[in-house]
């Protein structure tokens, strides 16, 4: 592990320096910033996701970490004593620190798998339609008159863009909550 305090941040962070910077904390198993200021914080992580193209999670609880969690690609704010504004400027926000895990694990494999399923419905449900419309011109020797009228065109797409998304983001659930917290590594398979 590597920890760093904010006035050792100030020297490096400077152009010369910020490649070993990286290639250190790449060796790293756990990087801890300590006593740095907003401004360091938020040129930290975007280094970290600018130069090792690295998707960023920033984790803040008060007005001095909105800078960061803004520049990361998610952010998560813990609403505590500190006030809201991490919260205001977060993408997730959680209670306490403690539900990051349940946040990043169970909500998390589930958000990726129910994108990924929800792409794949999406190109097909398309693809079955743009088919029904290419076989239709051969039938009607290519004239281009419309197989459908416009209101059933727009009830299809009604009907199949937003009913299965519904009820799939509500009741799919791939794999417990309870499983998921304890075998953690389910996240990296989901992504």
């Amino acid at each position: 592990g590597l920890v760093i305090d904010g006035r050792t941040l100030e020297h490096i962070l400077h152009d010369s320096l910020q490649n070993i910077f990286l290639e250190v904390t790449e060796k790293c198993r756990a990087v801890v910033c300590c006593q740095a200021t907003p401004l360091q914080k938020s040129v930290l992580v975007r280094l970290v996701r600018n130069k090792l193209k690295a998707m960023t999670l920033a984790v803040g609880d008060g007005a001095n970490d909105v800078s960061m969690i803004q520049v990361a690609d998610t952010g998560v704010g813990i609403s505590g004593q500190e006030g809201m504004q991490a919260v205001m400027a977060s993408d997730f926000a959680v209670s306490q620190f403690r539900h990051l895990r349940k946040l990043l694990l169970v909500h998390g494999h589930w958000c990726y798998t129910r994108l990924n399923n929800m792409v794949l419905y999406f190109f097909y449900k398309n693809v079955a339609y743009v088919n029904l419309l290419f076989w239709y011109q051969f039938f009607c020797g290519f004239s281009g008159t419309s197989m459908t009228d416009y209101w059933i065109l727009i009830l299809f797409n009604l009907l199949f863009t937003s009913v299965p998304p519904i009820i799939y983001g509500v009741l799919d659930k791939d794999v417990s909550a309870e499983i998921l917290m304890q075998l953690p590594q389910l996240y990296m398979m989901s992504q």
